[in-house]
């Protein structure tokens, strides 16, 4: 069977992944919303102040001792950023109904579960319960103090900020510690009704059950929900290149530097930029790791990532200080390379393998598959791995080629020790 998308009510749309090879079944329900910096930090707070109790399951240990009744299901929040929009909610887990024992129905108990949480979240006077509220604000802002602890992670997201700076894109997916700081309870619990109200809600679900039963568990599940002036969800529009190249660069106290390269990318033809960028820096089998990394001995670490929401790349790498210049120019010797066709034919046929054998055995993975499906309609895309996966074994080396050499430097960003200087 294939994947099934439909609309059950205004602003809620259900994809339908029929499986029979798994002994579990994955039900997501998940808002998408638009990601902004006075948001960005609230709606990332909620889903784990709504997975602390509902009306009837008033708190963590009700909660606990009713999944496991459930065989052990496990519900969990989680807080994504999927091209310019920010998904929040919940991706729960159980034993597929072919598995449960005696023939136990367990989806429709889930569902309703899953529905409880969204739709009545345990509160008192009108907003969440003050314990709840600050526990998990409390949760929030130590994350998002920790994320300085990973280094490479750091630099990462902050040469997208430096680069997006002014663009949604640019607005990390916990938001930032001093929003975090600010949120009050009045504040919360107003954006949660009007996420209720107005935002996208992608249902996903992936097990043995029929397409009818599963949009009947959720019609069931979701019918209190209310539906009132639904966004539409927001497109990204992709990164105009800087005329002049952007550098920006940090002094911590780390022991070694950590190099992103920023790059705009001019041509609209997603499937060549990203093979392209699979020769450059997207596997083991790039040009960055086995020239720059592994023959060169310049990096610890080099890759690529290529952002096809909003037509860049980035390159993430990690040097000793006084290598900073060397690293840089055969990052650029290297990306040279790919635009002028300079490689063996075991490179493209590697890179294409690459991308293949990553489509196919998303198959193999119900939260793979319920993670690229939530990232296409978020972003409002629809293709199916086997259609991306057609895609790359089709597109010819002329446009990959003529792709990449529209890809220009735009930002560079430079997380150096505080006694280096570049």
């Amino acid at each position: 069977m294939e994947i099934i998308r439909k609309k059950l009510a205004e602003g809620v749309y259900l994809t339908f992944h029929p499986a029979r090879k798994f002994k579990t079944s994955l039900l997501s329900a998940q808002f998408v919303t638009p990601l902004r910096w006075e948001t960005a930090s609230a709606c990332a707070l909620l889903p784990a102040v709504l997975r602390r109790g509902t009306v009837t399951f008033p708190d963590m240990g009700a909660l606990s001792a009713r999944l496991d009744r459930l065989y052990g299901a496990r519900i969990d929040y989680t807080v994504r950023k999927k091209g310019e929009n920010q998904c929040v909610g919940f991706v729960a887990s159980l034993i597929d109904d072919s598995y449960a024992p005696g023939g136990e129905r367990l989806l429709e108990p889930v569902a309703a579960l899953l529905g409880e949480l969204i739709c009545d979240p345990a509160t008192e006077r009108g907003r969440f319960a003050p314990a709840y509220f600050d526990s998990e604000k409390e949760n929030l802002i130590d994350a998002i103090r920790s994320q300085i602890n990973d280094k490479r992670d750091y630099a990462d997201n902050r040469l997208l900020r430096e680069m997006c700076a002014g663009e949604a894109y640019g607005i990390p997916r916990l938001g930032d510690e001093q929003s975090a700081e600010r949120i009050q309870p009045p504040r919360l619990y107003e954006l949660y009704r009007r996420l209720l109200g107005s935002a996208r809600l992608e249902l996903f679900y992936s097990g043995s059950a029929g397409p009818e039963r599963v949009e009947q568990a959720l019609r069931s599940a979701f019918s209190a929900l209310p539906r009132e002036n639904v966004q539409d969800i927001v497109t990204a529009r992709p990164h105009a290149a800087r005329k002049e190249v952007y550098q920006v660069s940090e002094a911590l106290d780390v022991t070694q530097g950590k190099l992103g390269m920023g790059f705009a990318c001019g041509s609209g033809d997603h499937t060549a930029l990203l093979v392209g960028n699979t020769l450059f820096g997207g596997s083991s089998n790039s040009k960055l790791f086995l020239n720059v990394r592994e023959k060169l001995s310049l990096c610890y670490y080099a890759s690529s990532v290529y952002h096809r929401q909003k037509g860049m790349i980035t390159v993430s790498s990690g040097i000793e200080f006084e290598n900073y210049q060397k690293a840089f120019d055969e990052i650029a010797v290297q990306l040279e390379a790919v635009q002028q066709g300079r490689l063996e034919d075991w490179e493209l046929e590697g890179a294409r393998s690459t991308l293949l054998n990553a489509y196919a055995s998303m198959g193999d993975s119900q939260g793979k598959l319920e993670n690229f499906y939530l990232g296409q309609a978020a972003t409002g895309n629809s293709e199916t791995p086997e259609e991306m996966a057609a895609a790359v074994r089709e597109v010819s080396p002329e446009r990959i080629f003529g792709a990449m050499k529209t890809v220009s430097l735009d930002t560079v960003y430079f997380l150096r020790g505080k006694e280096a200087a570049v």
